[in-house]
């Protein structure tokens, strides 16, 4: 992996000069560099290998969030849909859609609301 991100890095500098599209890659290549210190670095190597190895039980942990999330959506929806109007002229003022509409206003959905999940 050195050998790789080290050899990349130096072709990359000997064609500075030309654009070619093949080159823009070895560029993006440079992000790779801070992967050596890891090689290196016995600590971090171990570091890196439990976080990875732990991807799996984040996963299972990110679905187990995402299920109550879902609940609580489905919760909100019953609960609020077709709740959060308002007026456009004065929404603090006029609460109904029959004084809004008869001074002249439109009665529409927040931006922000409960009507689907």
């Amino acid at each position: 992996m050195d050998f790789f991100i080290v050899s990349s890095s130096i072709f990359d500098m000997a064609l500075t000069n030309v654009e070619i599209d093949a080159i823009k890659i070895l560029r993006m290549l440079r992000a790779l560099r801070p992967l050596r210190f890891i090689t290196h670095n016995v600590a971090m190597k171990l570091i890196v290998k439990a976080l990875i190895e732990s991807l799996g039980g984040i996963f299972n942990v990110l679905i187990v969030v995402g299920v109550v999330y879902l609940i609580f959506a489905i919760m909100g929806v019953n609960f609020f849909a077709g709740k959060f109007f308002s007026c456009t002229i004065d929404p603090f003022v006029l609460h109904t859609e029959i004084e809004c509409e008869f001074v002249g206003g439109k009665w529409t959905v927040f931006d922000h609301h409960f009507d689907n999940v």
